[in-house]
């Protein structure tokens, strides 16, 4: 049966089944028991980390990227015969036949274009975090793997690992009781270091495209604009017209764990306490964003404060409780406060502390019950075997992580324009700054338009 026939035929069935398209668009294992897996954004570690991971004990079909000089030498080091692409919509169309799995490690503004153009053609997906650049792209994903009934994945590492499995397990023992209270951090961004630009002027200063950089298709769905040289290669995140800061980089990690042990959807309102002055369009170098999450079933309601960028734990960010001074005790990155004892996760989930100190040797002589199945080498494999029918849908899929990245997105909001927001998740808009929903659902430029069919 032909990829597109087989979609069309599965999409009658029911949202909750998968039905993994394997060796090249047929349903069954390969004839070497491989998937055949290209990388959008193959160049950098960004790119080695799929390679290194799982992706190559595959068959490497294809690589795209519009930064050659960036891909030198991984291409050296993986490519045969395989095809190098700099656009992946020309990829898809002369090889989807040909792709079982994409990786797709693009910067955030183009995830949801590069994903969409995959699924469209039967061919499973692995996205880097966070999963798109705007809500309605986030909810669009979630539609498009109801109707396509591929098997996807957000790269959010430390939801494949053991810790966040057993800080879940803990929470819903009833180890630290009812949590209302979650404090979550990130030291970062180092603006005008390695990985963050922090340009005198906006528009920043005009620079001489470097050699190989194809800098209109860099930019994919936004409009165009002159070259610098702090968009690209490891700096994007500093501008919300292409990344999310420091939310986006590092708040699906860091709230994977409150977001999957408490069963969090959407905040109804999003608050941004405090943020330093930066220009229009950069990011700050430091803010608190607030979340109010409201009371689910039996839990009640919950407030997550986020805080990024250097910060007084004297003043900010305080727990005083079970031995806990703020949200940094014990270099941790998240705490979940309960009315018995704190759990505290690293950024990428990890293992779980337990304060106070004789909860932690309770719980160590009485850890609950594995309940969570384990995974065993990393979320690549973990998407790779569920491609194979080997094993479950991965965790990350676009069910939980499009909600986790709306949660991450409406906080990005809220910062982006230092404001408080009021969510109507069921309609999804802001409710008391219409305009804003422009930024919901952002434009799109002629060529780079997906999802509109998706109801």
């Amino acid at each position: 049966m032909k990829r597109r026939a087989f979609i069309s035929a599965s999409g009658a069935v029911a949202a909750s089944s998968v039905f993994p398209l394997f060796a090249i668009g047929k349903s069954g294992g390969s004839a070497n028991g491989k998937v055949n897996v290209a990388l959008i954004g193959s160049g950098g570690w960004i790119a080695r980390q799929p390679v290194q991971q799982g992706c190559g004990d595959e068959n490497l079909v294809a690589f795209c990227d519009v930064d050659r000089e960036l891909c030198v030498e991984n291409m050296k080091n993986w490519q045969t015969t395989q095809p190098f692409y700099e656009d992946f919509r020309v990829m898809f169309d002369k090889m989807h036949k040909d792709i079982d799995a994409v990786v797709i490690s693009t910067p955030d503004h183009t995830h949801f274009a590069a994903t969409m153009a995959a699924m469209e053609r039967g061919i499973h997906v692995y996205v880097q975090k966070p999963l798109t650049h705007n809500i309605w792209q986030a909810r669009t994903l979630l539609k498009a793997k109801e109707r396509y009934k591929l098997v996807t994945q957000m790269g959010n590492q430390g939801h494949a690992g053991m810790g966040i499995r057993e800080s879940v397990e803990a929470y819903r023992a009833g180890v630290i009781g009812e949590v209302s209270e979650v404090f979550a951090l990130n030291g970062g961004p180092d603006m005008g270091g390695m990985h963050f630009a922090n340009p005198a002027t906006m528009p920043p200063p005009t620079s001489p495209v470097p050699k190989g950089v194809n800098w209109d298709l860099w930019q994919g769905p936004t409009d165009p604009r002159p070259f610098y040289d702090g968009y690209i290669r490891k700096k994007w995140r500093s501008f919300y017209d292409y990344g999310s800061g420091m939310l986006g980089d590092f708040g699906c990690h860091t709230f994977d764990t409150p977001v999957w042990a408490l069963d969090l959807d959407p905040p109804t309102v999003i608050d941004c306490i405090s943020r330093k002055d930066s220009l229009k369009g950069v990011i700050p170098a430091g803010s608190q964003v607030d979340f109010h999450f409201p009371a689910k079933g039996d839990r009640g309601p919950v407030k997550l404060s986020w805080f990024d960028g250097p910060q007084d734990w004297t003043k900010v960010g305080r727990i005083d409780k079970f031995g806990l001074e703020a949200a940094t005790s014990l270099g941790r990155s998240c705490w979940m406060v309960g009315s018995k004892g704190a759990i505290g996760c690293g950024t990428h989930a990890g293992k779980p502390a337990i304060m106070p100190g004789d909860l932690r040797n309770s719980y160590r002589e009485n850890k609950p019950a594995e309940t969570i199945a384990r995974v065993q080498g990393g979320p690549f494999r973990e998407w790779l075997r569920a491609i194979k029918n080997e094993g479950p849908e991965p965790g990350s899929n676009f069910t939980y992580s499009a909600k986790l990245t709306e949660i991450i997105l409406l906080g990005v909001l809220a910062q982006r324009f230092n404001t408080r927001i009021e969510w109507d998740a069921k309609n999804a808009r802001i409710t008391n700054h219409p305009e804003l929903n422009a930024f919901v659902k952002e434009p799109a430029r002629e060529g780079w338009r997906y999802g509109e069919n998706l109801r």
